[in-house]
């Protein structure tokens, strides 16, 4: 039988439940405050992360018995321009993360961890520099990052994959949380593409502005949104996150990540 779920979400467990335990890997959610279309919640990219991240986090137990501490998900995320100018869409500069990363990296690792998986959920958050300058810091210490929406090919199991608001995220919120989903109010998604073919095609980056990009903030067209399809991503996303769990957990130090 499975480990009761709040043994891996720390946003519902309480001191007296996670003294008994001795946790191999902590996975930290990270998400934003934004807007989704006009059927989703402000906070889906926490939610998500969060969500997958506890089904990973039970998964990977039931399986294999590696026990994995979820955190709760930091709710604040990098916005384009045009987002800002929304109500309640709440920027967080690239320094304002790294210090609260910074942060949370060093009460764990005094705490005695030693592998933090990042589950991100917003497009706009880039750890890369972060977790290399801490490495420097940290040279014990193992961090991963990862985008759950890109742990599988999402074209295998949506007909209008998008990247914001789209039929992945409101299907993977109707398999969570289908209370939360208003579909009758989205709108259609439709995302304006860059002019020039090097920023179009990726060769050439700068952020979208998101005023000129859409009319309802999202991009892809949710109206073909399921449960049944969010299960079935779920379900494959939290299969290979769960192997990567076990796996991650085995490695007593960095020098065993090298064949």
């Amino acid at each position: 039988m499975g480990m009761e779920t709040r043994a891996f979400d720390l946003s519902v467990s309480t001191y007296g439940e996670v003294r008994q335990h001795e946790y191999e890997v902590v996975i930290l959610p990270w998400g934003a405050t934004e807007p989704h279309n006009l059927h989703l919640p402000y906070w889906t990219d926490s939610i998500l992360a969060h969500d997958i991240s506890v089904a990973a986090a039970k998964k990977a137990y039931d399986d294999d018995g590696v026990l994995t501490m979820v955190m709760p998900p930091v709710g604040f995320g990098a916005q384009n321009p045009g987002q800002r100018e929304l109500p309640f869409c709440i920027h967080t500069r690239q320094s304002t993360q790294e210090a609260l990363l910074n942060d949370i990296v060093a009460s764990l690792h005094h705490q005695g961890f030693r592998r933090l998986l990042i589950v991100n959920g917003h497009g706009g958050n880039q750890f890369k520099g972060m977790i290399r300058d801490l490495n420097v810091a940290f040279p014990d210490m193992m961090i991963a990052s990862s985008e759950w929406y890109r742990q599988v090919n999402a074209k295998d199991y949506f007909e209008h994959p998008g990247d914001h608001a789209d039929e992945i995220e409101t299907s993977v919120m109707m398999y969570f949380h289908p209370e939360w989903v208003r579909l009758e109010d989205a709108g259609a998604g439709e995302g304006r593409q860059f002019r020039l073919q090097a920023l179009r095609e990726g060769s050439v980056w700068m952020p979208r502005d998101w005023s000129r990009v859409t009319k309802d903030t999202g991009i892809g067209n949710p109206m073909a949104s399921t449960a049944e399809k969010g299960k079935r991503f779920v379900e494959a996303t939290i299969a290979v996150y769960a192997k990567f769990l076990r796996e991650f957990a085995a490695m007593n130090d960095s020098s065993q990540l090298y064949e």
